[in-house]
């Protein structure tokens, strides 16, 4: 069968504009339901101890809860129209989730970093939440109601323009795009952002597993244990734990070695060979709990210390991987959605949305048959300090993150004429996303009251790390 050309895709996509027109993306979609109820259903399943602490960090701000209720929004969105044009999505596509990392050849790129909540599903659904995240974070950091329509106007124009650019490329080309911190430097405009850029390179290469060992863990006899942080980092089983006696967990008979061992097994036939042979050089140290994030907070995440002959360190992480909320509220679009692992499906979407995936990167079953999958911890990993952002360095930042996306719907999908061609030349689409943010943020402000008045009642317990980490003070 011949392949369709370049201008017939683009023309399909426009052709998709007569059942969806652009304009009906201002949308909110299915908003007439209870947060709170939402909450709780994300929440089943996670270590109940934590569950406050994750609470605690969504209290933080509207934005801290925007990003800990991924599950409202993805409800939302399933009732607004769509073009039909689905592909594998991030679906966490928020301005917190995208950062620095270094590539297995140690170039520094940036590009998105959580896929928690991939699946196939529309590709509007990531750009709605970057755009939202904008619009929620302007507001709450006190830049205007008219800085924020901005950053948000300037991520959705940056994936337009940068999408039809790769429309263009060829296939091969487009797999092997990066965004590296020296092509930042050359795009950005502003002193500011080129010192930020300058500043996040030097920062990565501080955050290195060697320069992380002595603060992660200790030395003990011949071999080195990672030290007790709560509610950050404990033992499952010691005095710092969290883990409730109750838990399935705690009924696990035999030493960490004994446990993690066949974990570990089943994970590296996940890997390329050559690299499960590099990772055989290793000897594992010691495994402790650690909490991470604020959507993922409860969820069952360890950290391994692992050193090679020399006793130079490697830390990975192994986190639990649950039900993305797109596969629980999208359309069923495809075979890529087939993944009966959620490791698995965590693991597939990195791997084709991101420009370049960490060597070690694969999945496993847990001994109580939950899934997982595992990453290197923090190598040469940085984020952006949004919070000390200038409305300038937004403008900045929030086009870069519209640049990242564009590459990666691009490249996971290969349908980069069809949306392009949807999206079109004008501005259209980008001031409807402006006023979908606009009107998503005030509906998250609303949440978030609810949220506040519910933890306020006793309804959900919250607690800061403070507070908990208060309880395991002499």
């Amino acid at each position: 069968m011949a392949q369709q050309s370049m201008q017939e895709r683009r023309a399909m996509g426009r052709a998709a504009r007569e059942r969806t027109p652009r304009g009906a993306h201002d949308a909110t979609g299915d908003v007439d339901r209870d947060p709170i109820e939402l909450l709780r259903m994300s929440s089943k399943g996670r270590v109940e101890a934590l569950v406050p602490l994750r609470y605690g960090r969504m209290l933080v701000s509207p934005f801290a809860f925007y990003r800990g209720s991924a599950i409202l929004q993805a409800h939302d969105l399933a009732a607004t129209p769509d073009s039909g044009i689905a592909i594998q999505v991030c679906g966490d596509c928020h301005l917190a989730n995208f950062g620095g990392f270094a590539t297995p050849e140690r170039a520094l790129i940036f590009d998105l970093n959580d896929f928690d909540e991939t699946a196939p599903g529309p590709w509007e659904w990531d750009l709605k939440r970057l755009v939202a995240s904008f619009t929620i974070a302007g507001r709450h950091l006190g830049h205007g109601d008219l800085a924020a329509d901005e950053f948000a106007f300037r991520a959705a124009r940056s994936y337009q323009m940068h999408l039809r650019e790769y429309a263009e490329m060829s296939v091969l080309d487009l797999w092997y795009e990066r965004i590296t911190f020296d092509r930042m430097y050359e795009t950005v405009q502003t002193i500011d952002a080129r010192r930020r850029i300058k500043r996040g390179i030097e920062r990565a290469s501080r955050r290195t597993h060697e320069t992380m060992l002595p603060k992660l863990a200790e030395r003990t006899g011949d071999t080195w244990r990672i030290r007790d942080a709560p509610p950050a980092v404990f033992h499952i089983r010691s005095q710092s734990t969290l883990i409730d006696e109750n838990d399935p967990w705690m009924a696990l008979r035999g030493s960490f070695h004994e446990i993690v061992g066949p974990l570990v097994r089943n994970y590296v036939a996940t890997l390329m060979p050559e690299r499960a042979r590099l990772l055989s050089q290793f000897s594992l140290q010691d495994v402790a709990f650690k909490v991470v994030g604020v959507g993922s907070v409860g969820t069952r995440c360890l950290v391994l210390l692992l050193t090679d002959y020399h006793d130079k360190p490697l830390f990975l992480q192994m986190k639990e991987a649950s039900t993305s909320v797109v596969a629980r509220y999208a359309k069923r679009v495809g075979e890529a959605g087939d993944c009966k692992h959620d490791g698995q499906r965590v693991v597939h979407g990195q791997r084709l949305m991101q420009a370049a995936t960490d060597p070690f990167l694969g999945w496993a079953t847990g001994p109580l048959g939950r899934a997982l999958y595992i990453r290197q911890l923090r190598d040469m990993k940085i984020s952006a300090a949004f919070e000390t952002f200038s409305d300038d360095a937004f403008r900045e930042y929030a086009a870069l993150c519209g640049w990242a996306l564009a590459r990666a719907h691009a490249k996971s999908g290969g349908r980069a004429p069809e949306i392009s061609g949807y999206i079109g030349n004008s501005d259209r689409l980008a001031e409807v996303l402006v006023r979908y943010g606009r009107a998503y943020a005030k509906q998250v402000e609303k949440d978030y009251d609810v949220f506040r008045a519910a933890c306020r009642k006793g309804e959900l317990a919250a607690r800061s790390d403070v507070d908990m980490a208060a309880d395991f003070a002499p």
